[in-house]
């Protein structure tokens, strides 16, 4: 019973690491020049990547800017500027940001004064070319505004920026169509159509192409040794994204898997507590609360939804210890459901998300958790048929009354018919009268000839 309760256990954890998002290259830095193997540079010479000196670095960024993305995209710069690169290009794909307006004003106002050439283009994070629907919206399309170029891949969405953190900039950027963006959003195409592509917008369906369109970015022709003429990059460019460890702490401060996180801990800790187990499910349990926690801490969480949680699963946790759903199971289940739904403010979990949590928790409530209780606590029961036909031993004379010991249990016993029983001899269950077993010997018994 223990192996499968670990098992269970191991499996609702694996399931939410399933439903993870996995992002695209995260924590790889690639330098590449696009030197071609058989290919002459005329009047140039593929510049050394000993140093980051001219490099341009790329930085990738999927998810919305909390404060480990914006941590990352500083620290970002700062090395563009301390090695004197080429250039600073966000790659983005973003739905907004979650960090204090102060904090995204100040990396908005370096984005400005750099000395380091900046840009932001919007594409999928995998992949460098093609049709996408990446986003750059909110907090995240206000840094459009402050870099010295800005594209969208076909496809892609910009807008809804919300409350203008530098009006100023937003005006000189993108004109009259700013009123429309702070609460709507322009495809790259519909952008393209007003002009916008002409001025702080442009098409561009490939990240090397955007690059190559910097003053700083340098190229040159190439001869193939087929005689043909090929523009290849001599600036040298390096891609890097989030750490393993920050892009799990980033991860967590997703909406849908802060909630999963928080959701699960809370229903491994109640099943530790009400199954009284080896102790894996509480270790996991408050390792999810952590993360969950920590994503919450991050979001803009509303404080009575969160409450809600706490107060639902407690809820839950009353008829639990009963072992028949009721009311409170109603109670718990609805108010845990109600708070899913609006626990964050300006923002919301995919409704796919608070699906998954709102079946799992009426599972949780009315199937798993009284099933679990009921095959880890219920105490066997003996029949009365179940003693008849056992075989034990007498502890003393039995005539007509002594003891036998049955299963290692001792029991009053009488003999059957006034079947004289030595002690020692092995006996048999015959009948049971209330508490006192009614015996006679494995062999020799009397007949009792009225059972015909």
């Amino acid at each position: 019973m223990a192996i499968r309760r670990i098992f269970a256990v191991l499996l609702i954890s694996l399931s939410v690491f399933v439903s993870t998002p996995v992002f695209a290259q995260s924590g790889e830095s690639t330098t590449e020049s696009q030197a071609l193997p058989a290919c002459e540079i005329e009047g140039s010479v593929l510049r050394s990547q000993s140093s980051l000196e001219g490099t341009f670095i790329v930085s990738k960024v999927a998810g919305l800017i909390d404060p480990v993305v914006l941590s990352y995209l500083d620290s970002e710069l700062d090395t563009a500027e301390q090695a004197n690169a080429g250039g600073f290009v966000i790659w983005m794909d973003s739905r907004g940001s979650v960090v204090d307006t102060d904090e995204l004003q100040a990396f908005a106002n370096r984005l400005s004064e750099s000395q380091v050439p900046t840009g932001l283009w919007v594409g999928n994070s995998v992949g460098n070319t093609g049709r996408g629907n990446a986003n750059a919206l909110g907090g995240a399309g206000q840094l459009a505004a402050h870099v010295d170029r800005f594209a969208l891949t076909p496809g892609s969405t910009f807008g809804e920026l919300g409350p203008l953190i530098d009006g100023s900039a937003a005006d000189i950027a993108f004109g009259e169509e700013v009123s429309f963006l702070e609460t709507g959003t322009y495809s790259a195409e519909e952008a393209e159509a007003r002009d916008l592509s002409q001025g702080p917008v442009e098409v561009i369906a490939d990240v090397k192409q955007f690059l190559a369109s910097f003053d700083t970015f340098e190229t040159s022709d190439c001869t193939t040794e087929a005689g043909a003429t090929v523009r290849q990059s001599v600036t040298g460019t390096q891609i890097s994204g989030l750490t393993l460890t920050s892009q799990l702490f980033h991860t967590a401060s997703s909406p849908e898997i802060a909630l999963l996180f928080f959701a699960m801990g809370l229903g491994l800790v109640v099943f530790e507590l009400f199954t009284a187990g080896i102790g894996i499910a509480g270790v996991l349990g408050a390792g999810s609360i952590l993360l969950g926690s920590y994503g919450l801490s991050n979001l803009p969480t509303r404080p009575l939804a969160l409450i809600g949680l706490l107060l639902g699963i407690l809820a839950i946790s009353i008829d639990i210890q009963t072992n028949i759903p009721r009311i409170y199971t109603a109670v718990g289940v609805g108010l845990f459901s109600l708070s899913s739904i609006f626990l964050y403010s300006g923002l919301r979990a995919s409704w796919v998300t608070i699906g998954v949590v709102i079946v799992s928790t009426l599972i949780y409530a009315y199937s798993a958790m009284p099933a679990m209780v009921r095959s880890r606590f219920s105490t066997p029961t003996i029949g009365r048929k179940a003693m008849i036909g056992k075989v034990g031993t007498a502890l003393d004379d039995i005539s007509p009354d002594g003891t036998v010991e049955i299963d290692g249990a001792r029991w009053t016993a009488v003999t059957n018919r006034a079947t004289p029983i030595s002690s020692g001899d092995d006996v048999i269950v015959a009948s049971i009268d209330r508490l006192t077993l009614e015996v006679e010997p494995t062999e020799g018994a009397a007949r009792d000839y009225r059972k015909r």
